[in-house]
């Protein structure tokens, strides 16, 4: 049975870290490919900037290039309404045949929360999970979410040590702001479309909205 990778995500921007982590995972799983589903309207980000899900879309489709086994999918950029990861797998459930396997690939700290989620109990019918985690990482940290979840939903989540990158995404934001370089820490392209785009500035040229505004493109 082949099996694919989903790695969400808000890519505000997309990194080396969410680069290499989606890497060492489809090495590590022998996923066929990766797909990269950038968050359209973010329902964990309501009340914080979001940078228009174009420019995320582009930044990712750009970061995801020169790799044959990475895609990058509108659906959550195209859909109407809050991105829920439960949406996103029903679509795709509709898109492959039934013998594929999905991996839903996140942080360890998502995982642990993700009795938040909308429909968190029909998500591992869809989907396993793959909680990408810090080396050293200890297995007693999910207990808890397995007397929650039981047996078997418990069963589909599968820590995954990945080599550790202390890169994020708001300190490049802040970077960017303070107008300090972000060179090696997103890919050349990414990095020349914030510049081309004035992105992450404050000036009245940059191009963020706030999420959950009736001007945020869906």
């Amino acid at each position: 049975m082949t099996a694919i990778g989903i790695m969400g995500g808000t890519f505000d921007p997309v990194h080396h870290g969410h680069l290499r982590a989606a890497e060492e995972v489809r090495q590590g799983f022998g996923l066929e490919r990766v797909v990269f589903v950038p968050s359209g309207r973010p329902p964990h980000k309501v009340a914080e900037e979001v940078t228009s899900p174009e420019h995320r879309y582009l930044m990712t489709l750009l970061a995801t290039a020169d790799n044959p086994h990475f895609e990058v999918s509108r659906m959550e950029i195209d859909r109407e309404g809050p991105s829920y990861t439960l949406d996103s797998l029903r679509e795709l459930r509709r898109h492959y045949s039934p013998e594929k396997a999905f991996y839903f690939i996140t942080g360890l700290d998502a995982v642990l929360d993700i009795t938040s989620w909308n429909g968190y109990m029909e998500l591992f019918d869809l989907a396993d999970f793959i909680a990408v985690t810090r080396p050293g990482y200890s297995v007693e940290t999910l207990n808890d979410l397995g007397v929650h979840l039981g047996e078997e939903r418990f069963s589909k989540i599968h820590p995954f040590p990945v080599t550790l990158l202390a890169i994020s995404s708001r300190d490049i934001r802040k970077r960017v702001k303070e107008g300090r370089s972000v060179k090696y820490l997103v890919p050349d392209p990414v990095m020349k479309y914030i510049e081309k785009e004035r992105l992450y500035l404050t000036d009245p040229e940059r191009r963020v909205i706030r999420a959950g505004s009736p001007n945020f493109l869906a």
